[in-house]
């Protein structure tokens, strides 16, 4: 089976990647600064309106994936309340100063994940040797890895990702993400041979103030939203169930 997950930035987010028929939800608060750990009400509105599967991300922060202990005690908090939510999973990843995985660290957050699986993010395409790393990343434990192939989109990654794909072997599900929509999906299902992807499958909504008076920020701040939209995530699911074997 080939399988969507939707990385939603709100709870409304959320329920429509359900609604649009996604196989699992990184739910995260902060999408423009790559994601980073929801809040304690938007876990908890989480687990009770969905039935899909819903992994958090943890992440203290927007930046780099180097951390300091202040931080790394949050995530491991972070990790303990997903736990406590009975989130099915979570998100979570680590590098050193020089750009190897942080494994160490990895692991002793990965220890008091019980029995929720974990997703290595994006810092996998900011790591040093990511042929090295996803052996590391296999031995450790984790289920997969979301990554673009070392490029911004992966479109772009499309040939890392498909080395990646054929050194994982089956050990691993290498998911592609970043710039996945229904127009590309066909040709990365193609040229990946990937079975799970990953997408915000978002569109641009309007605010409902009729008061838009601009003193501070920009109109496009202030004005609009972007939130997954069912239409996309359905055409999304249509193309991987056709692909699917």
């Amino acid at each position: 089976m080939i399988r969507i997950e939707i990385c939603a930035g709100s709870i409304t987010s959320a329920l429509a990647a359900q609604q649009g028929g996604a196989y699992r939800i990184e739910l995260c608060d902060n999408l423009k600064d790559g994601g980073t750990t929801p809040s304690y009400g938007m876990l908890l509105l989480a687990r009770k309106n969905l039935r899909i599967k819903l992994y958090p991300i943890i992440r203290p922060r927007g930046g780099d994936f180097l951390y300091s202990d202040l931080e790394f005690e949050a995530m491991k908090a972070d990790v303990e309340q997903c736990w406590n939510l009975n989130c099915d999973g979570v998100v979570f990843g680590m590098l050193k100063a020089d750009g190897e995985i942080d494994i160490e660290r990895c692991l002793e957050l990965k220890a008091i994940t019980g029995n929720m699986g974990c997703t290595f993010h994006r810092a996998f395409d900011r790591c040093k040797n990511p042929f090295k790393a996803l052996e590391e990343i296999i031995d450790m434990g984790f289920e997969r890895i979301l990554t673009s192939g070392m490029e911004n989109t992966a479109v772009k990654g499309a040939s890392m990702l498909k080395k990646l794909n054929e050194q994982a072997n089956g050990r691993i599900i290498i998911m592609p993400g970043a710039g996945i929509r229904s127009e590309n999906l066909q040709e990365l299902i193609k040229q990946t041979g990937a079975t799970e992807y990953h997408s915000t499958a978002k569109s641009k909504i309007q605010s409902k103030m009729l008061f838009q008076k601009i003193k501070t920020g920009t109109f496009e701040e202030e004005f609009f939203t972007e939130e997954t939209d069912v239409e996309i995530v359905r055409r999304l699911v249509e193309i991987a169930n056709f692909n699917s074997n």
